[in-house]
């Protein structure tokens, strides 16, 4: 690709293959073009029915890297796409050939920006050169001291949040979503912790738009996929590239152009992704979760360090000395409004800057739609733990099964997702939990069937007695495979906001509450054995600190296992009239509890459950029985006597309430996550050698038989903690 001629061919036999040879050779040589020549014309009017197979691609990107910093051409290029894109917001109803021009200007800038960013060394993102030569005359509507990549942003973003979404625009739409992903993914080059060296150009811009702007790109990126809308027709029947006899390398739709195939699509995405109902959807989802969750490391202004410091001082005192600047795109998801309830806040609190609406019914249909997605349950998280509107309105909905279903389905599942997954999932509910209104309605509503639950029939099950289950088949897989602290406690604390309003919880619910505690307890008593075992080795410095771990760990199990009393307490003393199944399966399984009887952590939580268990087991002795005791016939005489149980001598504890409160700077978290999701969803592939922000995971071991995710993937997961106990 390097050996282009150096002038136009003219010959009347041109090829429009010759002259794209020669545009883009242009493009990536050494001649630099000034930003005025009708050269960038030329090559904003490719013709659109020609490829190149991707080691020439590669060839190009690597010559236009060496010569960039002295031609400026990305910068130039990108001015000239600000342009286009202005062409096509002023023009209503803009001809066909408007948004080609922009298209193509969008992707071919995509390929080259790509490649710039993940092979920039990671502490010189400036190698984009994102400036004009100070020779070369500022055009006119780049106001002074704007830099390029602010006017790039303003231009994508007014483009996106302005113009509709239609068969004519919707190429385009998706192309400036891709470019988005693209351009901000200079993230993927940062470290694990955010820090004030970090240099984000496209992003940052993003960030200082007008609040006005924001609002509307928020709302636009969020009525996007709550509308789904679908590739048009015209759009997806596209030519299929091949090299010799291998397969196309164009296997997914809404990559880069669909129409402009001048590059193969493949270099900007992983060619291996399924097609989606709606790219465009999916793309809105994950640049909005890019811009919410992100936060920029700034340097206070008191916080200068003297430079006769060494650098590791120095880079101490610099992270004593920072803070995170506020994100607008996060402030404006949290303060939307429904676009049905539009009335004054009667609480007097103000909102600064433009009130996103938007049609909170139709987004929670969409979200209870496509829950099985990760980055919807990350969206769900995001609107439930930061809008206290959405969560009321949440809260309020009596169809609470339509969000409900689709999570403790992606909860049975928990083998097949990722640690992270389950955490956004168990967070979502342990949030809903915190509202006793929701404790207490999801008893009430009874489910015909729910087919995707294999080991057991369940019919006419409330989705409370449902939530309980798959709680405790949580725990008990974290138990085996994860045995991760954070997932357990959140699973109880759960369980725990529920406790108090049980209703009619099933056998089955019961008969797997009684069942963890005796779960917990065989882990308790392992490690009890475990202590003892090493207290008799020696006090080697190897086995006093192996006992030290045990120690800790013993500790843990006997938190959780005073938890799981809390919640049977917490059933027996609010709410045993209504829950006889309980008091059925305590009875049942009487014996796992004697152990403990005497043990100092436990026994005032044991004397009600052994309070409760000899009021019905006298009242058992003294029915007179011919034959042997059956199932209904127990079942029957616990109904009879829960109408007359009154509690005398039940020990009133205070009630336990969990609640979750997101981590002051989340951020370590959460830009990794996203980013996760951005690659695992195939809309962008990158260098995996080039990223720093999360170590990059070997292929997950498989079991051959299910396909169950080996435990040994967690190990290079995120951790994330927020669960605070209100006393």
């Amino acid at each position: 690709m390097g050996s282009v001629p150096s002038t136009p061919l003219k010959s009347g036999n041109t090829r429009p293959q010759d002259t794209a040879e020669f545009l883009i050779g242009t493009f990536v040589g050494e001649e630099s073009f000034p930003i005025s020549s009708d050269y960038w014309q030329k090559l904003l009017e490719l013709p659109l029915n020609l490829h190149w197979p991707s080691h020439r691609v590669l060839q190009a990107c690597q010559l236009f890297a060496q010569n960039n910093q002295c031609t400026r051409h990305l910068a130039k290029f990108l001015i000239h796409l600000s342009w286009c894109l202005q062409d096509c917001i002023s023009a209503s109803g803009a001809p066909s050939d408007v948004y080609d021009k922009a298209v193509n200007a969008v992707y071919i800038t995509s390929v080259f920006l790509k490649h710039l960013i993940e092979n920039a060394k990671s502490d010189d993102i400036e190698d984009l050169y994102l400036s004009l030569d100070e020779k070369e005359p500022i055009p006119k509507d780049l106001i002074q001291d704007e830099s390029i990549e602010d006017l790039i942003m303003h231009r994508v973003l007014s483009f996106i949040s302005s113009v509709a979404v239609s068969p004519n625009t919707y190429l385009l739409h998706l192309e400036l979503l891709n470019f988005m992903l693209i351009a901000m993914s200079t993230q993927l080059l940062c470290g694990p912790s955010p820090g004030p060296k970090d240099v984000n150009p496209f992003i940052d811009a993003a960030m200082v738009q007008d609040s006005s702007l924001v609002s509307l790109v928020v709302r636009k990126l969020l009525l996007n996929y709550i509308s789904q809308p679908g590739m048009p027709f015209k759009s997806a029947s596209y030519s299929i590239f091949y090299e010799g006899s291998q397969p196309s390398v164009l296997q997914r739709v809404g990559s880069a152009a669909a129409n402009f195939v001048l590059l193969p699509l493949s270099y900007l995405g992983n060619s291996k992704g399924e097609y989606s109902k709606s790219p465009l959807a999916d793309c809105s989802l994950l640049v909005l979760l890019v811009l919410i969750h992100y936060h920029k490391c700034v340097v206070s202004n008191e916080s200068k360090t003297d430079k006769s410091v060494d650098s590791a001082t120095s880079d101490s005192l610099l992270k004593e000395n920072t803070y995170f600047s506020d994100n607008h795109y996060c402030k404006a998801l949290e303060n939307a409004k429904d676009v049905e309830f539009d009335r004054i806040d009667v609480e007097g609190n103000a909102h600064n800057g433009p009130v996103v609406r938007l049609p909170f019914a139709s987004l929670f249909d969409t979200l209870g739609m496509c829950l099985a997605d990760e980055a919807a349950v990350l969206l769900l998280y995001s609107l439930l733990q930061g809008n206290s509107d959405f969560l009321e309105y949440v809260l309020v909905r009596t169809d609470s099964d339509t969000l409900l279903m689709p999570l403790l389905e992606a909860l049975y599942n928990a083998p097949w997702r990722t640690p992270n997954q389950i955490y956004m999932l168990l967070i979502i509910l342990l949030i809903l939990s915190q509202d006793s209104s929701f404790n207490a309605s999801i008893h009430k509503l009874i489910l015909p069937g729910v087919p995707w639950y294999k080991e057991r029939l369940l019919q006419q099950t409330s989705l409370g007695s449902l939530m309980v289950i798959i709680l405790i088949r949580t725990v008990q897989y974290n138990l085996s495979k994860l045995r991760d602290v954070y997932l357990h406690t959140t699973c109880l604390a759960t369980l725990a906001n529920m406790a108090p309003h049980v209703h009619r919880l099933s056998s089955y619910a019961s008969q797997r509450l009684v069942s963890l505690f005796f779960m917990l307890s065989r882990k308790y008593n392992k490690l009890v054995e475990l202590r003892d075992n090493k207290g008799i080795l020696g006090k080697g410095n190897s086995i006093n600190s192996l006992s030290e771990d045990v120690s800790a760990e013993l500790h843990i199990y006997t938190d959780f296992l005073r938890l799981v009393l809390e919640i049977l307490n917490a059933i027996l003393t609010y709410a045993l009239p209504r829950n006889p199944e309980v008091v059925y399966a305590i009875m049942h399984r009487q014996e796992v509890f004697q152990p403990f009887k005497n043990h100092p952590r436990f026994n005032e939580l044991l004397e009600n459950i052994y309070t409760v268990l000899d009021y019905f087991n006298s009242r058992m002795d003294a029915q007179s029985m011919d034959g042997e005791w059956s199932v209904e016939k127990v079942l029957q005489v616990i109904i009879l006597n829960c109408r007359s149980w009154r509690g005398e001598g039940m020990k009133m504890f205070t009630q336990l309430r969990f609640t979750y409160e997101q981590e002051s700077h989340p951020e370590e978290f959460f830009i990794p996550y996203v980013w996760k999701l951005v690659l695992s969803r195939r809309v962008l592939s990158f260098n995996s050698g080039a990223i720093n922000l999360f170590p990059v995971d070997p292929p997950m071991e498989k079991k051959e038989n299910d396909g169950e995710v080996s435990s040994k993937s967690r190990n290079d997961e995120l951790s994330m903690h927020g669960l605070l106990l209100d006393p």
